[in-house]
């Protein structure tokens, strides 16, 4: 019996069984890694640029290929995915364009005594291998989000993509091998535990590139010893709507930002807090709105919500809804399954312990806080061990930049949801929500290292 199943999460039809990639396949693929850094040595940045803008360019015409296999695989709507190859489109072009500016500096060795007349030049030089490791929700952009700037870099790459995701990332790699991507540059592998962790380990992997929970970026960092760590966490993300708020466009960002995909985005909005002034008028518009919205077939066009990934974590969502509701959470819309799907729900009056809100919730599930005290908001939102992003709505600057000075989160939204993301953005977290920083800029500087020449 294959090591593992996909499965249609919607109709329950198996898609592909396969076995998981051995030690000895790891083994063989890093050698061949650590042989193809001398190709990416050879490429020079104009070069690996052309390949990366002609890797954008297969994007857009594979586009509804690999959208279709992205919603048979994980349940996203058909319109989502078309999204995720877009937004995938414009994280290929930014690395391209990135990958002719990795630019250094020159320094004055006279800048304090004694006088050396030295010129110290440095520049960003490729770390070497890095292994990159995607999740299920985003699998053709997260990847291009590693690949893309680590291609850049001149680094070689080790791509392990989530074991459903495996038909399109074989086709995103099948994509990156046209654009002109050397086999010896680039490697994809699905191996199992034993294997994985003996990437992780290998001292010839100089970065570990990972997105996903922190369960696992606790087992890597565990077991990595001394390597660059990139990791993009887990997010518990609020959104805050705030009396002057034009409550319209809130809704809509709470519709697209955690409804979307099945809630299943670390960025998604996940707490929202409502000023009590505005609470029974937004919490009115939000149930209005969504009751809109279809739900069903992730295939059909104009279905927004589709299933979650797979039974366990439509079991794991209806049972945090079930505990806020047995522990007093009122449902205003929703609370209602079928198969792996679960229909968007509203709830208010959720205790701040329940575990809806006190973990990081994956699935369509909104629960709304009312407050009235600014103090109190920081401190409830600054309780969470996680800090990835926030979304504020407000014409108050000033109240704004308190937010962004006093919330501990890597970004802050204002008159948008935490969920906001530009290719070429800073992207990340504080605390359990990460280290480092994706945004293909950053994300190259972060799988580089400084290297000087004095002269």
């Amino acid at each position: 019996m294959a090591d593992y199943q996909i499965i249609n999460p919607y109709n329950g039809e198996v898609i592909e069984a396969y076995d998981f990639h051995t030690r000895e396949q790891v083994a063989e693929a890093i050698d061949t890694l650590v042989a193809g850094r001398n190709i990416q040595l050879a490429t020079p940045a104009f070069e690996r640029s052309n390949i990366l803008l002609k890797l954008a360019q297969l994007l857009l015409e594979r586009k509804e290929d690999l959208a279709r296999a992205i919603t048979e695989e994980t349940g996203k709507t058909i319109s989502d995915s078309r999204v995720e190859i877009d937004r995938a489109y414009n994280t290929a072009l930014s690395s391209a364009m990135e990958a002719r500016n990795i630019n250094g500096e020159a320094l004055d060795s006279d800048a304090f005594p004694p006088m050396r007349e030295k010129i110290g030049v440095v520049l960003w030089k490729p770390l070497g291998t890095v292994l990159c490791i995607t999740p299920f929700n985003f699998p053709i952009n997260i990847a291009m989000h590693k690949i893309g700037p680590a291609f850049a870099a001149g680094n070689t790459i080790l791509f392990k993509p989530g074991p459903q995701n495996k038909r399109s990332a074989e086709l995103l790699v099948e994509l990156c091998y046209a654009a002109g991507i050397h086999k010896s540059v680039l490697q994809m592998l699905i191996p199992n535990i034993e294997a994985t962790s003996y990437a992780v380990k290998h001292p010839q992997i100089q970065a570990i590139n990972f997105t996903g929970g922190t369960a696992a970026a606790n087992a890597i960092a565990d077991n990595a010893g001394y390597k660059k760590m990139l990791f993009e966490l887990g997010g518990n993300d609020p959104l805050i709507v705030m009396p002057d708020a034009d409550l319209n466009a809130a809704v809509s960002a709470i519709i697209n930002q955690r409804f979307a995909t099945a809630g299943q985005r670390c960025t998604a909005a996940k707490r929202l807090f409502v000023h009590s002034d505005v609470f029974d008028a937004f919490a009115e518009k939000l149930v209005t709105a969504t009751a809109k919205l279809k739900v069903g077939d992730p295939a059909e066009d104009n279905t927004f919500i589709g299933p979650l990934i797979h039974t366990a974590a439509a079991d794991e969502v209806e049972a945090r809804i079930e505990s806020a509701v047995n522990a007093g959470a009122n449902v205003l819309f929703g609370h209602r399954r079928e198969g792996n799907i679960l229909w968007p729900t509203i709830l208010s009056n959720v205790p701040d312990d329940a575990e809806l809100v006190a973990e990081e919730t994956f699935g369509p599930v909104v629960p709304l806080r009312k407050f009235d005290d600014e103090s109190e908001l920081i401190s409830l939102i600054n309780s969470s061990p996680f800090g990835l992003q926030a979304g504020v709505f407000t014409q108050n600057l000033a109240l704004a930049k308190r937010l962004y000075n006093q919330l501990d989160v890597g970004l802050l939204a204002v008159n948008d949801g935490p969920g906001f993301r530009a290719e070429h953005f800073p992207f990340g977290g504080v605390k359990e929500s990460g280290v480092g920083r994706e945004g293909v800029r950053y994300a190259i500087r972060e799988m580089s290292y400084q290297k000087t020449l004095v002269i």
